[in-house]
């Protein structure tokens, strides 16, 4: 590998001198200097120095079958040497996205055969906002374009998936939303319940925001509510029982169309192969990324229910809309592979009665009593830890986000790599991950939360 003829100061000085990365105080970086990945095999990345890092994010959410899968590589070789690319434009296609096509619809929640490709979930939501309001607008309802979104929530960061999230400071550098979405209260009862409030009750409450948001503007302005079944990128914010089952009448009882964001928790994360068959949520439009190809390519694939799709057949004509990139040959050859290994290995199975529930009960045996963990928090293969001051108050330090990135500084240099969004850790491991690897996960994070008590307490 080319690499090798640098040394780590010598690939962090280029690295600063011509690299703009993604979310990131770029002053900050280039003092501190960064990072470099080397390589990675199963559940393990290692920088350039050798040294090994548990990988808890499975990269950015999305390693679902682990590193280092041959078949995946295999995958993209073949198809590189048969047809690197061709288009889906002028009445074309090629085998791969076809034959995916086919295999998506046969995993999908029922009602929902029809797929459009891209290469991100940031395009994948671009594309499913563009075709919820062109749908009414085919159907004689142009004003019904507004979209109920809401806090905390992450769509991605293009400026319509910027505009869908509800992140304060993604918004404070937009200088200009895309216009017509609104944002409701997250259903995040750790810090949103009210006291004696059940988690029942409070899931009722916080669907029932989207409900009061709906009749404030007009049923027959309100194109659609979308939410990620469990909010990734705000905090891993999981809702109570009661709260999708809520969110699905409201928008059938008001004809609000339901866009699910699934870009993290598609393809096995939650148990299921999507999250919307774990807790029953019936979509009109899904999109899914990342864990489509365990990351090996880059493509998104949004699902679109029957309804909208028969009325895009039928009476769109021409949709106007699509990238150079849609149904790429060799990232969704790379799909295909990726879900035949997620299949034949039982990933779904494993997530679901093994490894999803032991990774949160061995999470909170081990942390939930520290002095700086105001709760715990999983599903499948997603995990939270609330960093607190004070337990019982559950008071946060000063200056937030702060204690969380002494956490997870900890974390890394002990071997575990981890995510800290403001105060919440955050983790959403490969599925590989085994009952071993998550005991190894929670000691190094356990020595993690004793490091990072000593500096926070001194400070």
């Amino acid at each position: 590998m080319a690499y090798r003829n640098f040394s780590l100061e010598q690939l962090q000085a280029i690295d600063a001198a011509h690299h703009l990365h993604p979310f990131t105080d770029h002053k900050d970086l280039r003092q501190a200097g960064t990072r470099m990945i080397a390589r990675a095999e199963g559940a393990f990345v290692y920088d350039v120095d050798g040294n090994e890092i548990l990988d808890g994010m499975a990269g950015l959410w999305c390693v679902n079958v682990g590193y280092g899968r041959k078949e995946l590589a295999d995958a993209a070789y073949q198809q590189l040497q048969e047809l690197p690319y061709y288009n889906s434009f002028f009445r074309c296609s090629t085998p791969t996205p076809t034959l995916l096509s086919r295999r998506l619809a046969a995993i999908a929640p029922e009602g929902m055969s029809q797929i459009f490709y891209g290469s991100s979930g940031s395009e994948a939501n671009d594309t499913a906002l563009r075709l919820v309001r062109h749908y009414w607008a085919l159907e004689g309802k142009p004003e019904k374009n507004l979209i109920v979104s809401r806090r905390m929530a992450y769509h991605g960061s293009t400026i319509a998936g910027t505009s869908l999230g509800g992140m304060p400071a993604m918004h404070g550098q937009l200088h200009g939303a895309v216009p017509g979405i609104i944002h409701v209260m997250p259903p995040y009862a750790f810090e949103h319940a009210l006291a004696g409030e059940s988690d029942h009750d409070f899931g009722i409450r916080a669907a029932r925001a989207v409900e009061a948001a709906i009749l404030e503007a007009g049923a027959d302005k309100v194109a659609a509510f979308i939410g990620e079944p469990i909010q990734g990128a705000g905090g891993v914010k999981i809702p109570p029982a009661s709260y999708w089952p809520e969110i699905q009448r409201i928008c059938e009882k008001y004809d609000v169309l339901l866009m699910l964001d699934e870009v993290i928790t598609g393809y096995g994360r939650t148990g299921e192969w999507f999250a919307a068959q774990s807790m029953g949520i019936r979509p009109d439009t899904m999109t899914t990324a990342k864990g489509l190809t365990s990351g090996y390519q880059p493509l998104s694939a949004l699902f679109v229910g029957d309804r909208v799709a028969a009325t895009l057949v039928d009476k769109g004509g021409e949709f106007y809309h699509g990238y150079t990139y849609s149904g790429h040959p060799v990232a969704c050859a790379v799909a295909l592979a990726n879900l035949d290994i997620i299949e034949g290995e039982g990933l779904i199975e494993r997530v679901r009665e093994e490894t999803g529930p032991y990774l949160r009960k061995a999470l909170s045996e081990a942390v939930s009593g520290h002095a700086l963990v105001g709760e715990v928090r999983g599903y499948g293969m997603l995990a939270a830890v609330e960093i607190v001051k004070d337990r019982q108050t559950r008071e946060r330090f000063a200056n937030p986000g702060s204690a969380g990135t002494v956490v997870r500084d900890h974390a890394v240099a002990g071997g575990l790599m981890v995510r800290a969004t403001g105060d919440t850790m955050i983790m959403s491991p490969p599925l590989i991950w085994t009952r071993e690897i998550v005991d190894m996960a929670v000691e190094r994070f356990s020595r993690a939360l004793d490091a990072a008590e000593k500096d926070l307490r001194r400070d």
